[in-house]
Order: C-alpha cells, then structure tokens, then sequence
C-alpha cells in the first residue's frame, strides 16, 4: 500500500517509511533528549517528508505547515534550488576551517551585506541566532568598553547563556542568577499596556519615556547595548507602534550605546520586507540573523556589523570565534536562498499575502470569534491571541504556560491537517514566505473552524 497526497507534489509514503517512522520513534523516546520538555511528558510528532508548505507525519498525514518549523523554513520545504546548492558544495568542498577564504562564505556575505539596511557590510558568521546574540553583545561591550547591556521583557533571544538571560520571558528564569549585566525594560504592547496609553501615539511616547529613566537610572556610561527584536517573535508579534525604533535609536545615539537588532526570526522576508526595522526606516549598529537566511537547510547565522564597530578590530584582536563560521555547506545554501527569493519575488509574495489574505481574514476572524482578543501581524508574521473574557483580556493560558484548552486547540488544528506555532495563549499564523494564496487560504479557513472550538471556552 502507498499513500499519497492529493496535490500534484505528493510525497508517496510506503509500507517501509511507515514502518521506518515507527522505529525513528522508538529510538527517539529510548535516546533523544529534548529540548524545552519535561521529557516524559512529551509524544513527539515524527517527521517522515516535507516538500513546499507541507509535511508528512508518521502515519502519513499530510499538513499545511502553518508554522514554518520554528518560523525559519521561508522558502518552504525542499526547495530544488537550495538543495541542489547543498548538493553542488558537497561535492565540491563540504568543510573547511574559517581562516580560510571559500567562495560560498564570500558570496554570501556579499548578498547579505547588499540586503542589509544602511551600511552593515561586514558579516560575522556563526551557527545560529543564539551565538548570534552572544557575539553581538560581546562586540558592543569591547567597542563602548561599558557591560550592561538592555533588553525588553516580553523577548527572546536564544538558549545560551547571554541569550538566554537577555530573554524577557519565563524560559529566562532558570538560569537567571542576575549576573550576567542583563537589565530588562518594557517595550510598548498597547493591548496589554503597562503605561495605561490608549493609542499607540501614547504607548510610543510612554515607552520611550520609561527607556530614557531607566538609561538615566542604571547610568549610561555603564550600558553597551540596547537589543531589540525588531519585531518580537514568539512573544507575541507587538508591531513596534509608529516612531518606536526611531526613538531607540535616537536614545542610543544621544548616549553612546549600541543598538542592536535581534532579526532571527523577522528577517529575511518574515515581515514583508528583507528586514523588519526596514518599516521603521531604522539603521542599527548591529544586526542579529539566522533561521531565514538559508530557511534551516543548513545551521548558520550571523552579526551584520556598522563600520564604526568594524573599526574598532580592525588593528584589535575580535577576541571570538566558532569552528564551523562560515561553513561552505550552509553559506552554499544561504546564497541559493537569496538568489531564490529575488527571482521568486518571495518578499514581495509575503507582503501581498499579508495585506491580501491573512490580515483581512484574521480582521474577521477577530469580528466573529468571541475568544479572539487581538491579531496583529505583517507579511507572513501574525498572531492570534485568544483569551477567556475579551473585557478583561484574561489569556486562553496563563503567562509562560499552556493549558488544556490551548493543548485541545493544537491537536484540533493538527487533526484537521494544520501544523501551527502556538505560545502561551497564542496561535501564531506564520507559513513559508512562498506559500500561494490558495494555501494560505486552506489554512485559514481550518483555523476559522478550530476557533469555534476556543469560542466554546470563553465566558
């Protein structure tokens, strides 16, 4: 027996893969440790294809991957182009150490540079988002000489240990001891508002005023860097109100602080442009990426850095450095990445879906489902909060937790064919910035059906 898809693309599971699947399982509960899990508590969802929007689980159920994995696939699933880019550098040169000049880390770096904002034209690459973190933050402390360093509450900025004590949410906690020079702020969030604004004018304006007193409290001759997400992530995609970044970047500019732009998760076409402080207008000191530049094919990210900060080691030892920088396999895959979106135009499809499609459907998602209290997104980057009372917002699941309801919501949509991202009391629409009006729409419409379920739960 052979199961199918019924799209033109359909990946044939046999007998054999479904039997292949089972044992992937076995294996994976005797000796795979997971990360972000109580390890005993979980039941994995095995992974047997994926080709474009879609993926196949272990029982050979097809999925719209309305998720993008851990939003970072967003040229979709198997794209040929990158993968016989992945192919063509391993037959060629599969590694090498990063002293050494290779052609794809080159290149690479050139397409990065040309898609950065401003004058980020020197790129330092590392194997993801989270060393990203850590090495951007190492650079703004050696260049300014000063330690703390200011982050928002409601963040992430990955596992490792500076990264992880940056994060302004629960997963933070842990490993927090209070010594790694991390001082947390409020960003502006006009639907859960800490300053009581009731526009976004005022939540801007308030926020900015909560930065410029704390700058003044915690001394700015002993703060290194401001680091934002440009547009946060997993912590709920707030779109920074109207003149926001701007007046961060002016904070830091006015004090002698680095800005630094966390764009793992909204660069590289998430948001509708290459980079999401593009719709600010706003030039950062330095900027974080990784997860979109090659969309996971192959672990890379990176430091896109001013030439102010470049300077500083141009006669001075960068004190840092990881094996794999640069790999020829994953800066291979990140060229093809690039190369690929401009030719498919996938930013521009971002955007046109986001305005065309999620945004007005989500608009009525949000009129007709009572358990709806807020969505807000931008291209291919959007959030549903679901809440139990819209009058008094209380979230579907408590802060920094699931619940029953949120788990129920997750397995509807699953058992439905959706794969989403959810996150405390949130499901998140973020499909492969490639995906085609129709599935867009295919997604949507089960996640209308999976709302009359959250509705249910309201009161």
């Amino acid at each position: 027996m052979t199961m199918t898809s019924p799209t033109a693309d359909a990946v044939p599971l046999s007998e054999a893969s479904l039997r292949a699947a089972a044992q992937a399982y076995e294996l994976d509960r005797q000796h795979v440790f997971h990360a972000w899990a109580a390890q005993d508590l979980i039941t994995p969802m095995t992974i047997t294809a994926a080709q474009g929007s879609y993926v196949w689980d272990g029982g050979g159920n097809r999925l719209l991957d309305f998720s993008s994995q851990l939003v970072n696939t967003n040229i979709g699933h198997q794209h040929p182009h990158v993968v016989q880019a992945i192919q063509d550098q391993a037959a060629k040169l599969c590694t090498i150490a990063p002293e050494y000049v290779n052609d794809a880390r080159s290149e690479a770096a050139r397409l990065i540079a040309e898609v950065t904002p401003g004058d980020l034209n020197k790129i330092f690459f590392t194997n993801g988002g989270a060393d990203a973190v850590e090495h951007a933050v190492r650079m703004a402390r050696l260049h300014t000489g000063r330690y703390k360093v200011l982050s928002a509450f409601r963040s992430y900025h990955g596992g490792t240990h500076l990264a992880v004590n940056l994060t302004g949410d629960p997963r933070r906690w842990p490993n927090d001891h209070g010594d790694s020079g991390a001082v947390h702020f409020f960003a502006p969030f006009l639907y859960r508002t800490a300053f009581h604004a009731g526009t976004e004018r005022e939540e801007s304006d308030r926020a900015l005023e909560h930065l410029e007193q704390l700058i003044a409290f915690e001394g700015p001759d002993n703060i290194a860097a401001i680091i934002l997400e440009a547009i946060p992530g997993t912590a709920g995609i707030m779109i920074p109100p109207p003149g926001y970044l701007a007046g961060v970047r002016e904070l830091a500019t006015r004090h002698g602080i680095v800005f630094i732009a966390d764009e793992v998760m909204s660069g590289f076409g998430r948001s509708g442009k290459w980079f999401a402080v593009e719709h600010s207008n706003v030039v950062p000191d330095l900027l974080t990426f990784a997860k979109g530049v090659n969309s996971g094919y192959v672990p890379l990210g990176g430091v896109a850095i001013s030439p102010e900060i470049s300077a500083t080691f141009s006669k001075r030892i960068y004190p840092g450095g990881l094996t794999y920088s640069g790999h020829p396999l994953a800066t291979a895959a990140a060229v093809a990445t690039i190369n690929t979106m401009r030719d498919e135009k996938m930013v521009e499809n971002a955007a046109g879906i986001g305005e065309s499609v999620i945004g007005p459907a989500l608009g009525r998602f949000a009129d007709r489902h009572i358990s709806v209290g807020e969505v807000r997104g931008t291209g291919v980057f959007w959030a549903v909060e679901l809440v139990r009372n819209r009058l008094t917002k209380e979230p579907m699941a408590p802060y920094g937790s699931s619940s029953p309801v949120m788990d129920e919501l997750v397995a509807e949509c699953k058992a439905r064919g959706l794969l989403p991202f959810s996150n405390v009391n949130r499901i998140h629409v973020v499909p492969p910035c490639n995906i085609s009006e129709a599935e867009a729409q295919q997604g949507l419409d089960i996640l209308d059906e999976v709302l009359d379920i959250a509705d249910a739960h309201t009161v």
